[in-house]
């Protein structure tokens, strides 16, 4: 008997399940699911963790006072142990870890670290180190989007969407605001708007904000009360607030890479440092409970108007600011983010008690000022303007807020970027010689600044002097042209030797000026910009030197730069280069084999310096990846000889493999005894 032929709709729909687009929206719903049940277990357990640390802390009260400052401690201690037998070394912290697999490894993220990761987050929290939860759930989303990609084989386009579409899903499960989830992922994650990511990121953010209500309800992270913007007179208050709030932020950046930077430094091991951390948070506990934990509930009773005293909420924005730098820098797993929400709340709340009391006509009441200073801080720290006004948006629900949050994340943002180039997710990538764009590493030129290439000793010459001066000053310097300056040393133009030698073939530099006879209208380059540009402009007026003026003082020369000048730094672009493709290159290793890797310098006289590889005793489980002399990279073989300086990045499991190797690459030969 012949086969019923299928319905023409069922031949369609098959179709569709097998077509590229269709399977991402399917693993884009799974991810979601997925992001939304891990983010709500992830809760859970910082519920019962910190349910554990309030009764320890009851009873400590009860018996004796300054004990439960060792809550913290002694859950650093248990989250160094782990960290150094089940998650070992991270190149990056949380989000920023995203971000360079994003970029430089095509998503692939070492996805089955994330239930220890998350597990010792919790930890973290629950016994009240100054961290928050909301990088974790990014992470927790993160990492099923990148599990599901790996898994399925798809190209790596597809798992930087399904990545970005977790952290989308995580963001949403974590404040129920799938829009500011959505930003989250376009501004932070993947740092473009692109057609078929975005189609993935939308759909996760929507599934796991409706898994969310059906888990928890309608429950937003705040209950905030209604905003109202009770006049236009109160906008410029607004700016103002988004001023402070950028300053606020870019402090906060830098001492979180400040205190990271001071871990590294410190003679300590590893596992010991967050509980050296969570004692000093707990001390200070003790003085300022608020600072412990993630401080949800402070800045809940702040938004409704009541909380801490003016002074109390003043001295919060300083410690809880340290407080987070000091524990992220020791180790503690956990975000930036909702710390950062705590600090503009407090900023928001102490100025806003201030000038509200002067001027309470023009400026708005305290919990108007801390939420809108919660949005500027945000914006200000991880250069997210979108994310941070629509957070708002979504907490509040009601369209007032959007005017007075768009003036104070705009203004926080360009006061932050001025005060610091790079956000708390970038910074440490840039530490390292990462610098992203659009989700993307940089071209060759726009790696390097105009600053790093210019010459600042360059010599000038008077407008007023006489002419003749200044083509003997060309012949003397052999510079193709000369930066001209009045007598307060203002740039006033650029005088060029063939104009000199025109001139001076017709006979017209006698009883001329070098301002007689010099360019007025110049185009200039600012220290800051990329050399792309400048080259470019450059082109562009074919013109072979570019005077260099302070961004701010358009007539205060600082330096010139030549096209010899970059054509000196494009050989130190290309190093940069090689070496972010070799950065690039250990990272996707690290991802996709699961070891850990690490990149080692010969030092002068090390054990392997001057040696073949083949004649160096290596630990058993370790792996020689590739070598990197200056820009040339390649695979080592067994007659390989190592110099010093050479970059030598090798794949182990161990962390005893790990010492061993270093101890063979920067530790120097034992000098023999003479006559031995």
């Amino acid at each position: 008997m012949a086969a019923r032929p299928r319905p023409h709709a069922v031949d369609r729909l098959a179709r569709w399940t097998r077509s590229e687009s269709a399977s991402l929206g399917v693993a884009a719903v799974a991810v979601g699911l997925l992001a939304a049940g891990g983010v709500w277990l992830f809760k859970q357990w910082i519920d019962v963790v910190a349910g554990l640390t309030d009764r320890v802390r009851t009873f400590a009260d009860a018996t004796a006072w300054g004990l439960a400052a060792l809550c913290p401690a002694v859950g650093g201690l248990v989250v160094g142990f782990l960290r150094r037998a089940f998650i070992g070394e991270e190149r990056h912290h949380g989000v920023a870890g995203i971000m360079e697999a994003v970029a430089l490894a095509g998503g692939r993220l070492r996805w089955k670290r994330a239930p220890m990761k998350a597990f010792a987050a919790g930890l973290s929290i629950g016994a009240g180190a100054s961290v928050g939860p909301e990088d974790p759930s990014v992470q927790v989303g993160a990492s099923a989007g990148s599990m599901l990609g790996q898994a399925f084989h798809v190209s790596d386009d597809r798992v930087r969407a399904l990545v970005a579409a977790g952290a989308a899903a995580g963001v949403a499960a974590a404040f129920d605001a799938p829009i500011a989830g959505v930003f989250f992922a376009v501004e932070i994650v993947l740092g473009e708007l692109a057609g078929s990511a975005l189609g993935a990121v939308l759909l996760a953010a929507v599934c796991s904000a409706a898994l969310t209500h059906v888990l928890v309800g309608d429950h937003p992270a705040f209950q905030v009360p209604p905003f109202a913007l009770s006049s236009v007179a109160e906008l410029p208050s607004y700016v103002v607030l988004g001023a402070v709030a950028g300053v606020v932020a870019a402090l906060y950046v830098t001492s979180i890479q400040g205190c990271k930077e001071l871990a590294e430094r410190a003679r300590l091991p590893a596992v010991a440092r967050p509980a050296v951390a969570g004692l000093v948070v707990g001390l200070a506990g003790l003085v300022l409970p608020q600072v412990l934990g993630v401080g949800y509930p402070t800045v809940e009773a702040v938004l409704q108007g009541a909380g801490p005293a003016l002074s109390v909420v003043a001295a919060l924005v300083l410690v809880k600011a340290l407080a987070t730098a000091l524990c992220i820098g020791a180790g503690f797993p956990g975000g930036v983010f909702a710390p950062g929400l705590f600090v503009g709340a407090m900023l928001g709340a102490a100025l806003g008690g201030v000038a509200h009391g002067a001027f309470p006509g023009v400026v708005p009441a305290r919990p108007a000022f801390a939420l809108v200073g919660m949005g500027a801080v945000l914006a200000g720290a991880t250069h997210a303007p979108l994310t941070a006004i629509l957070l708002l948006f979504e907490l509040t629900r009601d369209y007032q807020i959007m005017v007075p949050a768009m003036l104070a994340a705009t203004t926080s943002l360009a006061v932050a970027r001025r005060l610091q180039r790079d956000s708390v997710y970038t910074l440490s990538l840039a530490r390292k010689g990462v610098r992203l764009e659009r989700g993307r590493d940089v071209e060759v030129l726009a790696s390097l600044t105009v600053a790093e290439a210019m010459q600042t000793a360059t010599p000038t010459v008077p407008e007023a002097s006489p002419a003749t001066d200044a083509l003997a000053a060309v012949e003397r310097t052999r510079h193709l042209g000369l930066a001209v300056v009045d007598t307060t040393g203002a740039l006033v133009g650029v005088v060029a030797a063939q104009d000199l030698d025109q001139a001076s073939r017709e006979g017209r530099l006698e009883g001329r000026t070098v301002g007689d006879v010099c360019t007025h209208d110049v185009v200039t380059a600012f220290p800051d910009e990329t050399l792309a540009d400048a080259l470019r402009r450059m082109s562009t007026r074919d013109v072979g030197r570019l005077p260099v003026v302070e961004r701010d003082a358009p007539r205060h020369l600082v330096g010139m730069l030549r096209r010899s000048d970059v054509v000196r730094a494009y050989d130190v672009a290309l190093r940069r280069r090689e070496a972010a493709r070799h950065r690039a290159q250990q990272v996707r290793l690290g991802a996709m084999t699961g070891a850990t890797v690490v990149e080692l310098e010969v030092a002068r006289g090390a054990a392997c310096d001057g040696r073949r590889v083949a004649d160096v005793v290596w630990p058993r489980d370790c792996v020689l990846a590739s070598v990197r002399r200056g820009a040339r990279l390649s695979v080592p073989r067994g007659d390989t000889t190592l110099r010093a300086g050479d970059a030598v990045v090798v794949v182990v499991e161990t962390d005893a493999s790990r010492e061993a190797c270093r101890a063979l690459c920067e530790t120097p030969r034992p000098v023999p005894p003479a006559g031995g």
